[in-house]
């Protein structure tokens, strides 16, 4: 099953107006982005929660790293670089960090607020090569609609 980003932006911007709580909000964008496709075995956000570190915010899924430096892995490139880490192979990504055994392919996204970064969304697949482009332009515009007025 491939995701419907229409529908999948409809619902979530139904279920997300007005709120103003970012814990809320990816709580909310956890589950329905990890339960809109069957690629996405891994969903969660890490929170910016000092300068130079992530830890782990709302997910859905298996365990997860519970603090990410900058400096390590897909999600702190993602934070460090200020872009989107679309990842077709895990093993072959420089200083990957194995959460989970069964990751293959990872898609992480960074989140702004007004204040600036904030998070990053973490989806990891069990599948080679799960992500397009298509998916990161849909999710990053998905998370600029929930969080880019915060």
């Amino acid at each position: 099953m491939n995701v419907d980003y229409q529908d999948l932006t409809k619902r979530i911007a139904a279920l997300t107006e007005g709120e103003t709580d970012e814990v809320a909000l990816m709580a909310t964008l956890a589950c329905e982005i990890h339960h809109a496709d069957d690629r996405f075995d891994w969903t969660g956000f890490y929170r910016v929660t000092e300068p130079e570190l992530l830890k782990i915010g709302p997910y859905q899924g298996g365990h997860g790293c519970l603090v990410i430096p900058f400096s390590r892995g897909v999600c702190g490139a993602a934070a460090r670089e200020g872009r989107t880490q679309l990842v077709p192979d895990v093993e072959a990504f420089p200083g990957h960090i194995a959460c989970a055994s069964s990751t293959r392919s990872e898609l992480v996204i960074p989140v702004y607020a007004q204040r600036g970064l904030i998070a990053v969304l973490d989806i990891d697949s069990d599948q080679p090569d799960a992500f397009t482009e298509a998916d990161a332009a849909a999710l990053e515009a998905i998370l600029k609609n929930v969080f880019g007025h915060l």
